[in-house]
């Protein structure tokens, strides 16, 4: 199991994109998904990459790090390749045997939808790179604080949901942890057949089960002991402000949108 995945880490630092204000980080997540989602042809995923490898740099954060913590979605991403390569209907026959039939289309879907994958699971874990847990609870608080009026539970929502990308790192090190105590015991999890591999699991969920619940009260018990309840009467030690590096960094993602859209019109039938 890998252990190095990012989604949920949070590496500290003092650069200008751990400055940014957890809001502004944020809405930008979100920019990039839509972003993401307008792109229309390959070669235009070229912009959100570069977006991806210079906030990277700008935050300094190895780029062989956010490679290598790519490693556990290596299977999704081919699952995905595969099954688009295989399962999507075209004209153009690039290669054909017994029941095997590539065509152009059916490629150019596989590593569209590939590529997607990829960035979007790259630019999410940007954000939590780069931002830590106490920011971004405060971040997403204060985004969702116009719904108090219909008696919306933002902080509470806001406090579940940095919780859940907090342990995800956690339980991924609970799994690698489960896995090497039960192959000491001589559990062999990489041989025999698919319905094999699925009955060896259960040594592995079982404990996992038991152990996220056991932090889960854990937890609770300690933000009990700390006389937590919820967002009433608190206050913060840091108060948000939007500063001028926001909105140039609005203004950046702005203008990757706006060469989205424009570049993926010029190419028009493009690959």
């Amino acid at each position: 199991m890998g252990t190095k995945i990012t989604l949920g880490q949070y590496l500290p630092g003092n650069t200008v994109i751990h400055k940014l204000d957890p809001r502004t980080k944020i809405i930008l997540m979100i920019a990039f998904i839509v972003v993401i989602f307008l792109v229309k042809r390959i070669p235009v995923f070229l912009i959100p990459a570069l977006y991806i490898v210079g906030t990277l740099l700008l935050a300094k954060i190895p780029v062989r790090y956010m490679a290598s913590s790519l490693k556990p979605i290596r299977w999704l991403l081919l699952i995905m390749f595969v099954l688009n390569l295989f399962l999507t209907d075209g004209d153009t026959v690039l290669l054909q045997f017994w029941i095997v039939r590539i065509t152009k289309e059916s490629l150019r879907q596989a590593v569209f939808i590939t590529l997607r994958l990829l960035l979007l699971v790259a630019g999410t874990s940007l954000l939590t790179l780069t931002t830590s847990p106490i920011e971004l609870t405060d971040g997403l608080e204060r985004l969702m604080s116009p719904l108090s009026v219909l008696k919306f539970p933002a902080h509470e929502i806001a406090m579940m949901m940095t919780i859940a990308l907090r342990f995800i790192p956690t339980l991924m090190e609970e799994v690698d942890r489960i896995q090497k105590a039960q192959m000491s015991r001589g559990i062999d999890f990489s041989s025999g057949g698919l319905i094999s591999r699925l009955k060896n699991m259960i040594p592995i969920l079982v404990p996992l089960f038991v152990s996220s619940f056991r932090r889960a009260d854990e937890l609770a018990v300690a933000m009990e002991s700390r006389c937590y309840h919820g967002s009433e009467g608190r206050t913060r030690l840091h108060q948000l402000k939007m500063q001028r590096n926001d909105y140039l960094a609005f203004a950046a993602m702005a203008l990757i949108a706006a060469a989205t859209v424009i570049f993926s019109r010029i190419l028009g039938g493009a690959i």
